[in-house]
């Protein structure tokens, strides 16, 4: 009779909080840096440290022309993490800070801590809501449409956890865990964990790069009440390690693929069956290319070997690409994230924890504005801007 009893609370609570995630039109989501902009923030830049000693999210005002101040310093409440052999990208993922549009909130992954921290957002004062369990080990990316976020947990294989969105808290949905089945012991780790997770632009479909565990980039459906299929479409993508991704305003999928021997950005097209199809595909000619932003109506990719971005121009119709040149920045580039008006590019750099600050001009080309070097944050990786 428990057994029974506790089976209908829990099939209750999971109807009751799969009934707040509500339809959105696509587009009504959350960002880290991508194509939509706008809620509790206003000319601010947010920077995680993940620092290990304590983690915490330094707010910047944004001046007219680009540069940044410091105002203010947000403990989050748990410990930054480091994955073995990562030397200027400790999370090694994108998305580890994410802005909730339609809720106003900010979520920043604790690595060291398994837990996630929830601020809310009134211009650049944070206000800390909630820590919670990340549902796995050492989180590192957050992804957000309408009511319903996931987290991507890096270690021990892999997984994803689902929450509803209720009263400025992450409630965890109940049976929402999946496994990536990644090799838990492939080395070294912070290449072989994985890189992002992400919503498509309608929320249908969640999307999780494997980087080098597999090279995949997997596909989960997305149902009405935020549930995931039982197993994602696993589109194999053999060398090319598929790292950071962002979609474009057709909704193709756009990636950052930090391949070996050609590291490259690439363009998908995302069918509904899970599966992608390739559009193009145009080389950076740098190193380690794992990151990318839009800004502007353009593509930038942060090459952590090099210290450098590439800049691209993409026809959206088709999803075709062309390289615009290569814009140098201070050692380690990681994040980047573009300014509400997408006149500005922020581009965290790892080595010594400095964040670039450039103009985006009308031809895609970078003119750079200044630097910050943000306390404790050299590693660091998050950063969200307005």
């Amino acid at each position: 009779m428990r057994k029974m009893t506790g089976l209908g609370l829990a099939t209750g609570a999971a109807l009751g909080l799969a009934a707040l995630v509500a339809p959105l039109p696509a587009g009504a989501d959350g960002y880290g840096g991508g194509w939509h902009h706008g809620g509790g923030g206003d000319h601010v830049v947010f920077v995680q440290n993940d620092n290990t000693s304590g983690n915490q999210v330094v707010a910047y005002d944004r001046a007219g022309n680009g540069t940044l101040t410091q105002a203010h310093t947000y403990a989050t409440g748990g410990l930054g993490g480091v994955l073995t052999g990562s030397a200027v990208d400790h999370l090694a993922s994108q998305g580890s800070l994410t802005y909730d549009q339609r809720n106003n909130l900010l979520y920043a992954v604790n690595a060291g801590s398994n837990t996630v921290s929830v601020f809310s957002v009134w211009g650049d004062q944070l206000t800390l809501r909630q820590v919670v369990g990340s549902g796995g080990a050492f989180p590192v990316s957050v992804a957000v449409h309408g009511n319903l976020v996931y987290v991507l947990n890096a270690e021990n294989g892999g997984t994803v956890q689902g929450y509803v969105v209720a009263f400025d808290h992450l409630v965890p949905l109940p049976g929402s865990s999946r496994a990536l089945g990644l090799n838990p012991a492939a080395t070294p780790q912070f290449t072989n964990t994985p890189g992002q997770v992400a919503f498509s632009p309608d929320g249908s479909q969640l999307i999780v790069t494997t980087k080098a565990n597999g090279s995949d980039i997997d596909v989960f459906g997305v149902d009405y009440r935020g549930y995931l299929s039982s197993a994602p479409v696993v589109n194999s993508e053999p060398g090319a390690v598929p790292f950071g991704v962002t979609f474009d305003q057709a909704g193709h999928l756009v990636v950052a693929e930090s391949s070996s021997t050609t590291p490259a950005v690439a363009t998908f097209a995302l069918d509904h069956n899970g599966t992608v199809t390739q559009l193009d595909l145009v080389p950076t000619g740098k190193a380690a290319t794992c990151w990318i932003a839009p800004a502007g109506g353009f593509l930038y990719a942060s090459n952590a070997g090099s210290a450098a971005l590439s800049g691209y121009q993409e026809n959206s119709a088709s999803g075709t690409l062309a390289l615009l040149g290569a814009t140098g920045t201070d050692p380690g580039p990681v994040d980047a994230a573009a300014s509400a008006n997408g006149q500005f590019l922020y581009v965290q750099t790892g080595a010594n924890g400095i964040v670039d600050e450039f103009g985006v001009n009308p031809n895609g080309t970078l003119t750079e504005v200044g630097s910050v070097t943000v306390p404790g944050a050299a590693g660091g990786e998050g950063i969200v801007a307005f």
